[in-house]
């Protein structure tokens, strides 16, 4: 075996002896972050059961360093392995303390007695996601968020090499799902524990993740760094997106543009046009925008949302060319939206566009 910590050799999983997913292959070093996507019902959660002994595998193998999955006992792969699965627990009469120190029992006798050190790290893991204070709740009558930051901390009591989580920031706020994932962050890079896990807001896997699976149909779609992974065209196919855009730079979604002729003009640079094309989307109102450098980050989004954009090479001169389409634009439109231009060397003849713009009587500010 290859010096990886974590590695999965032409793994086979489903159900009842029919392979779902097929050819599962990868390698994952110790203390990196992996993150499954894929559109709901592709398998994601079926690969973490089967990694985890919840499913048995159909073939191929698990490593574990160099140890083969199943050949581990179940202590030993608790000891090993801590997983927050999507499933509810059965925890009649059991407060949050209880549950959080169910995550010790790999470490205890037969019995299950805890000792002041295992009280010390329930309490620790508690306090590392805010949930001291709910210790003597019943863990029933909780929220679902509370729950999922109780079920990390039994995760992170447990001590674990590998943590496996199942859509861990389902029914979390954004301030939730940022605290957890900067947990797992920092469990990941400060402490090397690896993290895999399955997540739907693909703006978070790709900020977190040093490696991303992608599950759709038969085999994985792909497998890779964020930056490998996350290019327009792959990731509407992955998803079959037909009703707007995933913009890979800012790792955001965008609704479709608007249909038919621009009636509208905006001019704008270094990000002043964002809000008024994505106010132009929302009312409908087609619009050309311009003109904007290619690496503009108006451009990024201009590109997704305006029926025409009116672009320039980076670091050039306005040219003849774009300055002339501008041109037409402004006695085209109907109104002209000055959003903001910093004029500089290279956009100079924006200033022009400005003055031929208010001599139409169609500008208007924002």
């Amino acid at each position: 075996m290859a010096d990886y910590y974590f590695q999965t050799k032409n793994l086979s999983v489903g159900y009842d002896g029919k392979i779902l997913i097929h050819d599962i292959s990868i390698e994952i070093e110790k203390g990196e972050i992996v993150t499954l996507i894929g559109p709901n019902g592709s398998g994601k959660s079926t690969i973490l059961k089967s990694i985890t002994r919840q499913l048995k595998t159909i073939a191929g193998t698990v490593h574990i360093e160099k140890s083969e999955l199943r050949s581990l006992s179940y202590r030993e792969i608790a000891t090993k392995m801590a997983v927050v699965l999507t499933e509810r627990m059965k925890t009649e009469l059991m407060t949050c303390w209880d549950v959080v120190a169910s995550g010790r029992y790999p470490y205890t006798g037969r019995l299950g007695i805890l000792t002041r050190e295992d009280e010390a790290k329930v309490a620790s893991a508690m306090e590392t996601v805010h949930a001291l204070s709910l210790a003597q709740r019943d863990f029933k009558q909780i929220s679902d968020g509370q729950r999922q930051r109780i079920l990390l901390a039994r995760a992170i009591c447990q001590e674990p090499e590998i943590i496996i989580l199942d859509e861990p920031t389902s029914f979390l706020d954004i301030r939730h799902k940022l605290e957890l994932l900067s947990i797992l962050r920092s469990m990941a890079k400060e402490k090397g524990i690896t993290v895999i896990m399955s997540l739907h807001e693909i703006d978070l896997a790709q900020k977190i993740s040093d490696k991303i699976m992608c599950v759709k149909g038969e085999t994985i779609a792909h497998y890779g760094t964020p930056e490998e992974v996350f290019r327009e065209a792959d990731i509407r196919s992955l998803y079959e997106i037909e009703q707007g855009f995933f913009e890979p730079v800012f790792g955001s979604i965008e609704l479709t543009k608007p249909e038919g002729e621009p009636t509208v003009l905006v001019l704008s640079a270094c990000g002043t046009g964002i809000p008024v094309y994505r106010r132009l989307q929302k009312e409908r109102i087609p619009f050309c925008a311009g003109v904007l450098y290619t690496n503009d980050i108006d451009y990024r989004v201009a590109r997704l949302l305006a029926a025409e954009v009116i672009e320039e090479k980076p670091f050039y001169a306005i040219s003849d060319c774009a300055f002339e389409r501008a041109k037409q634009w402004i006695q085209k439109a109907e109104i002209i939206i000055d959003a903001g231009v910093e004029i500089g060397e290279c956009n100079r003849r924006m200033l022009e566009l400005l003055e031929l713009a208010k001599q139409s009587g169609k500008l208007k500010r924002g």
